[in-house]
């Protein structure tokens, strides 16, 4: 799976008569549609820690779930990149999937459809050997607030390393399954060349 070169996304015309709403009203959608996992009256709570923290925990297995990806699993398939080199690659790998970065770790969260857990179980199994796992029901995942989209390197917060652009919009599991294949066989070409020196004529 090649590196990606960062592209930056090409203003969009619309056609007469089409409705286009702005980043902010989709970013305030998207912010009412992640406060919707909690029950109303835990809802101002969650803005708060927006506002004050800058992360807010929200619970998983509703309307969304989360695949935890370490970085260095994403890094078999790159080689060590710089935050912002393996941000590109994520939302190319990913179609542009939301990703949470925790810098402590690192570590990775693709937000997948709640049913993930459920409906890729076996593979989730498997996934474990590569320290990937599916979180769902009775986790919370702590969730930047949506402006958060660069890596700070002094407050080491978590942060969108692929925003969420709407409500709604996850990561493809098939995606996500086909990132984890690439970096387990990765992994595995390399443990082969490391145990199997090439022997010399």
């Amino acid at each position: 799976m090649a590196v990606p070169q960062h592209r930056a996304r090409q203003p969009v015309e619309a056609e007469p008569g089409v409705l286009i709403h702005p980043a902010a009203d989709r970013r305030l959608a998207a912010e009412h549609w992640l406060l919707s996992t909690l029950p109303e009256d835990r809802r101002a709570r969650a803005r708060l820690e927006w506002r004050e923290e800058g992360v807010a925990m929200l619970p998983l297995g509703t309307l969304f779930s989360a695949v935890r990806l370490p970085a260095r699993l994403i890094m078999a398939i790159t080689g060590p990149l710089a935050p912002y080199e393996i941000d590109a690659f994520l939302a190319d790998a990913l179609d542009g999937g939301p990703v949470i970065c925790d810098p402590h770790g690192p570590r990775y969260y693709a937000l997948v459809p709640a049913s993930v857990p459920r409906t890729w179980r076996d593979a989730a199994d498997e996934w474990r050997d590569a320290d990937a796992d599916v979180l769902g029901r009775d986790t919370l995942l702590g969730v930047p607030r949506l402006d958060a989209t660069e890596v700070n390197p002094l407050a080491r917060a978590s942060y969108w390393s692929v925003p969420m652009e709407s409500m709604g919009m996850l990561c493809a599991p098939l995606k996500v399954a086909r990132l984890i294949a690439a970096a387990q066989a990765a992994m595995a070409e390399a443990e082969l060349s490391r145990v199997s020196p090439i022997r010399e004529a």
